[in-house]
Protein backbone atom coordinates (compact mmCIF):
# COMPACT_ATOMS: atom_id res chain seq x y z
CA UNK A 1 0.00 0.00 0.00
CA UNK A 2 1.19 3.46 -0.84
CA UNK A 3 0.08 5.25 2.34
CA UNK A 4 -0.09 8.65 0.63
CA UNK A 5 -2.19 7.38 -2.28
CA UNK A 6 -4.15 4.23 -1.50
CA UNK A 7 -6.41 4.64 1.50
CA UNK A 8 -9.95 5.47 0.43
CA UNK A 9 -11.51 8.11 2.69
CA UNK A 10 -15.21 8.00 3.52
CA UNK A 11 -16.69 10.67 5.79
CA UNK A 12 -19.13 9.35 8.38
CA UNK A 13 -22.28 11.43 8.10
CA UNK A 14 -24.69 12.27 10.91
CA UNK A 15 -27.29 9.99 9.27
CA UNK A 16 -24.82 7.08 9.06
CA UNK A 17 -23.87 7.58 12.69
CA UNK A 18 -27.51 7.63 13.87
CA UNK A 19 -28.29 4.44 11.92
CA UNK A 20 -25.15 2.74 13.28
CA UNK A 21 -25.99 3.74 16.85
CA UNK A 22 -29.50 2.29 16.43
CA UNK A 23 -28.07 -0.93 14.97
CA UNK A 24 -25.58 -1.10 17.87
CA UNK A 25 -28.41 -1.10 20.37
CA UNK A 26 -29.98 -4.06 18.51
CA UNK A 27 -26.78 -6.05 17.94
CA UNK A 28 -25.26 -8.35 20.51
CA UNK A 29 -21.63 -9.30 19.98
CA UNK A 30 -20.64 -12.49 21.79
CA UNK A 31 -16.90 -11.90 22.27
CA UNK A 32 -14.44 -9.92 24.38
CA UNK A 33 -15.11 -6.20 23.95
CA UNK A 34 -11.85 -4.24 23.88
CA UNK A 35 -13.37 -0.77 23.63
CA UNK A 36 -16.71 0.89 24.45
CA UNK A 37 -17.12 1.68 20.74
CA UNK A 38 -16.22 -1.79 19.36
CA UNK A 39 -19.70 -2.67 18.10
CA UNK A 40 -20.30 0.84 16.73
CA UNK A 41 -16.89 0.72 15.02
CA UNK A 42 -17.71 -2.60 13.38
CA UNK A 43 -21.07 -1.40 12.07
CA UNK A 44 -19.58 1.86 10.81
CA UNK A 45 -16.81 -0.12 9.10
CA UNK A 46 -19.45 -2.15 7.25
CA UNK A 47 -21.33 1.03 6.31
CA UNK A 48 -18.08 2.59 5.10
CA UNK A 49 -17.50 -0.39 2.80
CA UNK A 50 -21.10 -0.27 1.52
CA UNK A 51 -20.72 3.45 0.78
CA UNK A 52 -17.52 2.80 -1.17
CA UNK A 53 -18.49 -0.42 -2.94
CA UNK A 54 -22.20 0.16 -3.64
CA UNK A 55 -22.18 3.97 -3.55
CA UNK A 56 -24.77 3.92 -0.75
CA UNK A 57 -24.28 2.79 2.87
CA UNK A 58 -28.03 2.02 3.11
CA UNK A 59 -27.52 -0.98 0.79
CA UNK A 60 -26.21 -2.99 3.73
CA UNK A 61 -28.11 -4.29 6.74
CA UNK A 62 -25.57 -4.79 9.53
CA UNK A 63 -28.07 -6.89 11.49
CA UNK A 64 -28.51 -9.33 8.60
CA UNK A 65 -25.07 -10.97 8.68
CA UNK A 66 -24.78 -12.48 12.15
CA UNK A 67 -22.80 -15.71 11.98
CA UNK A 68 -21.46 -15.11 8.48
CA UNK A 69 -19.18 -12.74 6.60
CA UNK A 70 -20.23 -9.09 6.48
CA UNK A 71 -20.62 -9.24 2.70
CA UNK A 72 -20.80 -12.36 0.52
CA UNK A 73 -17.03 -12.68 0.00
CA UNK A 74 -15.70 -9.80 2.09
CA UNK A 75 -15.18 -9.53 5.85
CA UNK A 76 -14.70 -5.99 7.11
CA UNK A 77 -12.24 -5.56 9.97
CA UNK A 78 -12.71 -2.13 11.52
CA UNK A 79 -10.68 -0.37 14.20
CA UNK A 80 -11.20 2.93 16.00
CA UNK A 81 -7.72 4.39 16.19
CA UNK A 82 -5.71 7.39 15.05
CA UNK A 83 -5.00 6.65 11.38
CA UNK A 84 -1.27 6.04 10.86
CA UNK A 85 1.01 3.73 8.83
CA UNK A 86 1.95 1.54 11.82
CA UNK A 87 -1.48 -0.08 12.14
CA UNK A 88 -2.33 -3.68 11.27
CA UNK A 89 -5.16 -5.70 9.84
CA UNK A 90 -6.16 -7.82 12.84
CA UNK A 91 -8.18 -11.02 12.65
CA UNK A 92 -8.95 -12.95 15.82
CA UNK A 93 -7.42 -16.42 15.75
CA UNK A 94 -10.72 -18.21 16.35
CA UNK A 95 -12.46 -16.18 13.65
CA UNK A 96 -9.77 -16.94 11.06
CA UNK A 97 -10.10 -20.64 11.87
CA UNK A 98 -13.90 -20.63 11.67
CA UNK A 99 -14.75 -18.39 8.71
CA UNK A 100 -13.16 -18.13 5.32
CA UNK A 101 -14.34 -15.13 3.31
CA UNK A 102 -12.39 -14.60 0.11
CA UNK A 103 -11.08 -11.19 1.31
CA UNK A 104 -10.52 -9.26 4.53
CA UNK A 105 -10.74 -5.46 4.19
CA UNK A 106 -9.30 -3.12 6.84
CA UNK A 107 -11.20 0.06 7.76
CA UNK A 108 -9.77 2.52 10.27
CA UNK A 109 -12.17 4.95 11.98
CA UNK A 110 -9.87 7.90 12.71
CA UNK A 111 -10.31 8.72 16.40
CA UNK A 112 -8.08 9.21 19.42
CA UNK A 113 -7.96 5.80 21.15
CA UNK A 114 -7.75 7.54 24.55
CA UNK A 115 -11.09 9.23 23.81
CA UNK A 116 -12.74 7.01 21.17
CA UNK A 117 -15.72 9.26 20.56
CA UNK A 118 -17.01 8.77 17.01
CA UNK A 119 -18.88 11.81 15.74
CA UNK A 120 -20.38 12.94 12.46
CA UNK A 121 -17.67 14.09 10.01
CA UNK A 122 -15.17 11.55 11.36
CA UNK A 123 -13.00 10.10 8.60
CA UNK A 124 -13.01 6.37 7.92
CA UNK A 125 -10.16 4.97 5.81
CA UNK A 126 -10.37 1.81 3.74
CA UNK A 127 -6.74 0.74 3.90
CA UNK A 128 -6.60 -2.30 1.63
CA UNK A 129 -7.24 -6.01 1.67
CA UNK A 130 -5.69 -9.42 2.27
CA UNK A 131 -6.81 -12.81 1.04
CA UNK A 132 -7.96 -15.53 3.40
CA UNK A 133 -4.78 -17.49 2.63
CA UNK A 134 -2.65 -14.46 3.53
CA UNK A 135 -4.48 -14.09 6.84
CA UNK A 136 -4.14 -17.83 7.54
CA UNK A 137 -0.37 -17.56 6.99
CA UNK A 138 0.03 -14.32 8.99
CA UNK A 139 1.85 -14.39 12.33
CA UNK A 140 -0.08 -14.58 15.62
CA UNK A 141 0.26 -12.29 18.60
CA UNK A 142 -1.30 -12.02 22.04
CA UNK A 143 -3.38 -8.87 22.16
CA UNK A 144 -3.05 -6.28 24.89
CA UNK A 145 -5.96 -4.43 26.42
CA UNK A 146 -6.21 -0.73 25.61
CA UNK A 147 -6.16 -0.26 29.39
CA UNK A 148 -3.01 -2.39 29.80
CA UNK A 149 -2.52 -6.08 30.50
CA UNK A 150 -3.57 -9.07 28.44
CA UNK A 151 -6.78 -8.86 26.42
CA UNK A 152 -7.33 -12.61 26.51
CA UNK A 153 -7.24 -13.39 22.81
CA UNK A 154 -4.75 -13.75 19.95
CA UNK A 155 -4.87 -12.24 16.49
CA UNK A 156 -3.41 -12.85 13.08
CA UNK A 157 -1.87 -9.57 11.96
CA UNK A 158 -0.71 -7.99 8.70
CA UNK A 159 0.70 -4.44 8.62
CA UNK A 160 -1.60 -2.16 6.61
CA UNK A 161 1.38 -1.11 4.48
CA UNK A 162 1.54 -4.73 3.24
CA UNK A 163 -2.13 -4.94 2.25
CA UNK A 164 -3.17 -5.02 -1.38
CA UNK A 165 -4.48 -1.67 -2.66
CA UNK A 166 -8.26 -1.58 -2.49
CA UNK A 167 -8.34 -0.53 -6.16
CA UNK A 168 -7.04 -4.03 -7.05
CA UNK A 169 -10.04 -5.76 -5.46
CA UNK A 170 -12.38 -7.09 -8.17
CA UNK A 171 -15.09 -4.55 -9.00
CA UNK A 172 -17.80 -7.21 -9.20
CA UNK A 173 -17.28 -9.69 -6.38
CA UNK A 174 -20.42 -11.59 -7.41
CA UNK A 175 -18.63 -12.87 -10.53
CA UNK A 176 -15.67 -14.52 -8.79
Amino acid sequence: MNFARDPVRVVITAEMLRAAELATSLAHVNRTIASPVDTLTGILGEMTWAQYYFGDWRKHNALDNKGKSDFAQVEIKASAFRFNPKLNLLVREEYAAKRHPKFYVQVIIDVDPQNPNITADTNAYICGYATTAEVANAPLRDEKSKRGGAAGFRTKYIPILKLHPIAELPKDLKRI
